[in-house]
């Protein structure tokens, strides 16, 4: 179950951030509509795991974009 969790949020976080230059940690939550850090945290590490995302510290905030 937390599996198929994971897995549509890394849709939605996948979505969010197609045909952009990347997003930050707070407005890739506010895209999503997710409201626990758990949740985004959960489809990011989804992500990260697949090779699909980057991620790197912009002016001490999360940026995360498509590879």
């Amino acid at each position: 179950m937390l599996q198929e969790k994971a897995g549509a949020i890394a849709g939605q976080i996948w979505e969010a951030l197609n045909g952009n230059e990347g997003m930050t940690q707070k407005g890739l939550k506010k895209a999503t509509k997710l409201r626990a850090d758990k949740d985004l945290f959960l489809g990011l590490g989804w992500l990260l795991r697949e090779d699909k995302i980057e991620t790197s510290e912009v002016e001490g905030e999360l940026f995360i974009k498509l590879k």
